[in-house]
């Protein structure tokens, strides 16, 4: 199974000193990333879209082997809320066309309180263009339906599998010949970190649903405390000690694993922007 394991996005404070080296220019850190990492999500362009040449920019900074997520702006999901999504969708992949091959799959994180509405999730998915990869993450329970479900199925788009606290908050659908995981809070010590029996479960769920032939991006969305970036290399050493195949994940400078995570629920809220409800 190629698993491609990386984080959403990589440009975090915090993670100075933590990931990137003391004294790293900012505008290196994207080379830095790819060094250890072959995939990231760009969640960013969530809150606004690049331009098509920051992202022709962004491509020919990074490796050949390189792939790169992106998650949709929310003009579409949010403002105009998947209503008269051709224009939104086509700016949204004209801008993204930057990449080039580089580009993988596209994600739609819809807003907690959007009620299910199949018919208008399927004329948004009908404007991407024959071959698009777009996975969707739902955040309201009414979208729990075989209407959904078949929706998704029948245009070849992934239901989003979304972790929160170490437990699944969507169905385990398998909707598609491949997969899409966030993982946007663990319940380990140091928070918001993820521990290994957690992570084991997921690879265990994964290799489940979907044969090694079968490409399965995962993502961590638990960004404080460079947690993210420490998880993804043990999501990617269990899996390599399962026999599965993992993209390169080798996060060069990071100090300290969650190797030495603890599963201890932490009272602390996650402040960020970028966590379970961006």
């Amino acid at each position: 199974m190629p698993l491609f394991v990386g984080t959403s996005g990589w440009q975090y404070r915090d993670w100075r000193d933590a990931f990137y080296p003391p004294g790293l220019p900012v505008r290196l850190w994207l080379e830095h990333y790819a060094a250890g990492f072959a995939t990231v999500e760009i969640n960013n362009a969530f809150y606004r879209l690049p331009a098509r040449e920051t992202f022709a920019a962004w491509r020919d900074r990074l490796p050949p082997d390189f792939t790169v997520a992106v998650k949709a702006s929310r003009y579409l999901t949010h403002i105009k809320r998947l209503r008269d999504p051709a224009e939104p969708v086509d700016r949204l992949m004209t801008h993204a066309a930057g990449l080039g091959d580089r580009l993988g799959p596209i994600l739609l994180q819809l807003p907690p309180t959007l009620r299910a509405d199949p018919a208008l999730l399927d004329a948004c998915l009908a404007c991407f263009p024959p071959g698009t990869r777009v996975a969707v993450e739902p955040r309201h329970p009414s979208w729990w339906t075989p209407e959904v479900r078949e929706v998704l199925v029948s245009r070849h788009a992934a239901l989003c599998w979304a972790d929160v606290r170490s437990r699944p908050v969507t169905p385990l659908w398998r909707t598609a010949d491949w997969g899409y995981v966030r993982f946007h809070e663990g319940r380990a010590t140091p928070w918001p970190h993820y521990g290994r029996r957690s992570l084991s479960t997921w690879l265990t769920r994964i290799a489940t649903a979907w044969p090694n032939s079968s490409d399965v991006y995962t993502y961590f969305n638990n960004d404080p405390n460079a947690a993210a970036v420490t998880d993804a290399a043990v999501l990617a050493d269990l899996a390599r000690a399962s026999n599965l195949t993992v993209t390169r994940t080798r996060p060069k400078g990071a100090r300290g694993t969650a190797r030495q995570a603890t599963t201890h629920p932490q009272p602390k809220n996650n402040p960020h922007p970028n966590g379970a409800h961006p």
